[in-house]
């Protein structure tokens, strides 16, 4: 039996440590050699996702919500694609949180969140999330401090509620450095085919990398708990990224272990009656 360390042990934030984000490197690889080992690896993986998220459908009872928060060009859209596009899209769903509607805010910040967990069996994968309300309403002091650093505890009794209901939560904070993003974006601008994804208010909240790293920094330490732990993935390297959260994810939906229903079926009396005409 292997007594190497689990991915989620490995990339699981310890909000009682030091400092988070200054001591993890954007372009490490724990839990895997090299590219090659991570690609070749990276089949069996799928395997083991395709075969528990099944289980996972078909026993109905529990499920799962994934949570991706990342800086601008972080890989949120491509780990959606490599890791979870191979799935059952009957038991997975996606939800993206943008700025907020007038309707939205005229409730609580959670109310749009609540409306979009997943329900029994299925897999829901937040694209952004409520931590953008300790996020960007922070960097940009939409509400005062006292509102958003209220939220913190709020958000931890909202995510041990939503855990004691039967949903695993999984969060990951997909990390790259500035210079990996300045990279993406410059990657952007010079093909015609991602122009769409280009947005000049990049460049905007570029200028703030310092107050968003302070903000991602707090909301790890202070919401990263024991029913729902974050996850840091060195995100500069985006087949790292793809192994890292797939690895986490079979790692969490294994063991929880979903079953499938057994019936009790009178096998022999069935096959009769499926037998053809004499």
């Amino acid at each position: 039996m292997s007594t190497d360390p689990s991915i989620r042990d490995l990339l699981r934030v310890d909000p009682d440590g030091g400092a988070i984000i200054p001591g993890i490197d954007p372009a490490r690889t724990p839990g895997v050699k090299d590219r090659e080992a991570a690609e070749a690896a990276r089949v069996g993986i799928t395997d083991r996702l395709h075969a528990v998220q099944e289980r996972l459908f078909v026993e109905g009872t529990r499920s799962v919500l994934v949570v991706l928060q990342a800086m601008d060009t972080g890989g949120k859209d491509g780990t959606i694609e490599h890791v979870f596009g191979t799935m059952n899209p009957a038991g997975v769903d996606v939800a993206s949180f943008k700025k907020p509607t007038e309707e939205e805010l005229a409730h609580h910040f959670l109310w749009r969140i609540e409306r979009r967990l997943p329900g029994p069996g299925q897999l829901m994968i937040f694209n952004r999330s409520h931590y953008e309300d300790v996020l960007v309403v922070r960097v940009h002091s939409l509400v005062p401090e006292a509102e958003w650093s209220g939220r913190f505890d709020e958000i931890n009794a909202f995510e041990a509620k939503v855990a004691a209901a039967a949903t695993t939560v999984v969060k990951c904070f997909l990390h790259i450095s500035y210079d990996e993003q300045r990279q993406r974006l410059l990657a952007r601008l010079d093909d015609p085919d991602k122009h769409w994804k280009f947005d000049e208010g990049d460049i905007d909240e570029r200028a703030k990398w310092a107050d968003y790293q302070a903000a991602y920094e707090d909301a790890l330490r202070r919401c990263s708990t024991e029913a729902s732990p974050w996850h840091v993935i060195p995100a500069d390297r985006k087949w790292y990224r793809n192994w890292a959260v797939a690895s986490l994810l079979a790692e969490t939906l294994e063991e929880m272990d979903p079953a499938y229903p057994r019936p009790a079926l009178d096998i022999h009396g069935l096959k009769a009656r499926l037998a053809p005409p004499h």
